[in-house]
């Protein structure tokens, strides 16, 4: 008897392979947990509750998550699923939501509000394309600094909030924000997400004057094992 398992490999991968999101700097992540679980109390005791998975997410760069899509077995209806894609997408933060049992795939697309039913999968760069509509991300140089890639540290990777932090922070500017406000509470990560902006704006490179150069970056705390706590200096021209 076929599982849930089985649909999957033999018929859902192959369909994103298809469509290129195998093929880098675009990357299919499957079966990727994205929260701990809530926390409960079992007779007077912490309990981690169940952790939310999705089934595949649809990378269009190693630090630019863009879809998320839920699999079902193959003899149950690829709308089952739709749901559960379309809560995970919001979680998450992105736009494109799919699911599938292998033959047929639905698409709920945030944007537009619109659900329809596909042939296969989007390519990368359709979907790209249709990211920047709706984002208004028009320029071609500054869509390609939006996916400038953060620095990589494998002991500390983050949270699906940071990122979501850090690319929408991202996008603001890119598209002439003067003001953005990020605000998480204590122990969720912070430093971080300040590093990995700083980061990215730095390695663009970005400027508000629009020239190719390198910005100078300011990074304060109240405390100098805070500034040290962020991630040892990987470049000594990153100031």
């Amino acid at each position: 008897m076929s599982t849930e398992a089985d649909t999957c490999r033999k018929f859902v991968v192959p369909r994103p392979q298809k469509a290129g999101w195998d093929d880098a700097p675009y990357a299919i992540n499957e079966q990727r947990s994205f929260t701990d679980g809530r926390v409960i109390f079992v007779g007077g005791k912490p309990k981690r509750g169940k952790q939310k998975r999705a089934d595949y997410i649809l990378r269009y760069s190693p630090d630019y998550p863009i879809a998320v899509v839920e699999a079902k077995i193959v003899y149950k209806a690829a709308a089952d699923a739709i749901q559960q894609a379309k809560d995970y997408a919001e979680i998450l933060g992105l736009k494109f939501a799919y699911a599938t049992n292998g033959e047929e795939i639905i698409e709920f697309e945030f944007f537009t509000g619109r659900e329809s039913i596909r042939p296969d999968f989007p390519r990368p760069d359709e979907l790209w394309h249709r990211q920047r509509v709706g984002l208004g991300l028009a320029d071609d140089t500054v869509a390609a600094k939006v996916l400038t890639s953060g620095f990589p540290d494998p002991a500390r990777p983050l949270r699906y909030y940071q990122e979501i932090a850090i690319n929408r922070a991202l996008q603001a500017i890119m598209t002439g924000q003067r003001r953005v406000l990020l605000t998480l509470c204590t122990g969720s990560g912070k430093t971080a997400v300040a590093f990995q902006l700083s980061w990215r704006l730095w390695s663009a490179p970005w400027n508000k004057r629009g020239d190719f150069r390198k910005p100078k970056v300011l990074f304060l705390a109240d405390r100098n094992f805070l500034v040290g706590q962020s991630i040892p200096r990987p470049d000594p021209s990153f100031t």
